[in-house]
């Protein structure tokens, strides 16, 4: 059984930094895709990013790119979302997932196309 733990959310001013981390435990994590969502209250689970096995195709929301960076560390067995120039609007519960293969599903910022999740971490920038 896959485990896996986030770690590093905390509270934040805007225009400030935060780098999550999210260890994974049992499987083989480098053959699995993984992927960051976050959710803020009265929303649903929105993308944040995806990277597959290999880590060479890595992918954005629109809402994060150029100021979100994933990256992972089989090594390791984690997989790391580096924050920056965060606002008010990222405040949220950040969630990793395990995806179900080396590659990213066609739908990769679907959250149902992961099949394990940690407990969240939670985000909180102070405008």
């Amino acid at each position: 059984q896959v485990q896996l733990q986030e770690s590093g959310g905390g509270l934040v001013q805007a225009g400030g930094s935060l780098n999550l981390s999210c260890a994974a435990s049992g499987g083989t994590f480098r053959d699995y895709s993984m992927a960051w969502f976050r959710q803020a209250p009265g929303k649903e689970r929105e993308f944040v990013g995806a990277i597959s096995g290999p880590g060479r195709a890595v992918y954005y929301a629109d809402s994060v790119r150029g100021r979100f960076t994933i990256s992972r560390d089989g090594a390791k067995n984690t997989a790391y979302l580096q924050m920056r120039n965060l606002s008010p609007q990222d405040t949220a519960v950040y969630y990793c997932g395990q995806g179900r293969s080396k590659l990213l599903a066609p739908n990769w910022q679907v959250a149902s196309e992961y099949r394990y999740w940690g407990q969240g971490t939670q985000v909180t920038v102070s405008s």
